[in-house]
């Protein structure tokens, strides 16, 4: 058994094209075209073992060794490939899928090859199944932004820089309002953004991951932080439903200066 992938660049009309193939190949006894059931369970095996959806189309070639007459193994590597399709087809796999079914004849061997001869043309008596692959999908990952765009994906963090707090304080200060109104607004013009709001704070002791708020005696600062964004959003016509507010108390600091953690933060999840 033999499986291996590779990467073909194909170069036309000066653009590149990268396909990805995955090759099986099943052998067979000397002058035969019957496949035993442990190679035809690994042929079926290898496909339905491959992501589907990948699967743009399969090809299946024939071969002979050097051996006998060309018509002869022409015909020979034809009746192995048909061999093979038959049982793809019997197995379950659509035969729409399958655009080639080529006999190939033989493979010639080098005249100065003499050592392992037969090893090297029992090689050669082989069908090779051929898996065409779409491309993977390019990995994405979350960035950081210090607005709303209109291309985001789920994960992405909005730092917006003038969304800070006084200490012990989440009342809005005006320059956090008229930040928010630009958020309000892309985000009455982007319609399919969900986010949620990250409330943050700074210099509480050791042992205590949230801080008290001054205002209303307890200690829930971030929570009530990222509560005063998630009202005023509302207030701006920003449908509830599209948000949600967390308090993450002292967990994530910018390691920047204390002040910079005094503030909120937009994860989108949902897009």
């Amino acid at each position: 058994m033999l499986r291996y992938f590779k990467i073909i660049i194909v170069m036309a009309f000066g653009f590149v094209h990268a396909q990805e193939e995955a090759v099986h190949s099943a052998y067979f006894e000397f002058d035969k075209f019957s496949l035993d059931d442990k190679q035809s369970k690994e042929i079926i095996d290898f496909i339905k073992n491959t992501d589907s959806t990948r699967i743009e189309s399969v090809q299946i070639f024939g071969y002979t060794d050097d051996v006998g007459k060309d018509a002869y193994n022409f015909k020979l590597s034809t009746n192995r490939a048909s061999t093979i399709q038959n049982k793809l087809v019997e197995s379950g796999i659509k035969s729409k899928i399958i655009v080639t079914i080529e006999g190939k004849g033989r493979i010639l061997i080098d005249d100065d090859i003499v050592t392992n001869l037969p090893e090297k043309r029992s090689k050669n008596r082989r069908v090779d199944v051929v898996l065409n692959l779409k491309e993977l999908p390019k990995l994405q990952l979350p960035g950081f932004y210090n607005m709303i765009q209109k291309n985001h994906i789920v994960g992405d963090h909005i730092y917006l820089e003038n969304i800070l707090f006084d200490k012990g304080s989440s009342h809005l200060m005006n320059k956090a309002k008229t930040e928010l109104d630009k958020v309000a607004l892309l985000c009455l013009r982007f319609k399919n953004l969900e986010f949620e709001i990250q409330g943050h704070v700074c210099c509480t002791p050791p042992n205590q991951r949230e801080a008290i708020d001054k205002d209303t005696k307890k200690r829930q600062l971030s929570i009530n932080r990222a509560q005063s964004v998630y009202k005023y959003l509302i207030f701006r016509r920003v449908p509830k439903n599209r948000m949600t507010f967390k308090g993450y108390g002292n967990t994530v600091p910018l390691g920047k200066e204390p002040e910079y953690d005094r503030r909120v933060e937009l994860v989108i999840t949902k897009i």
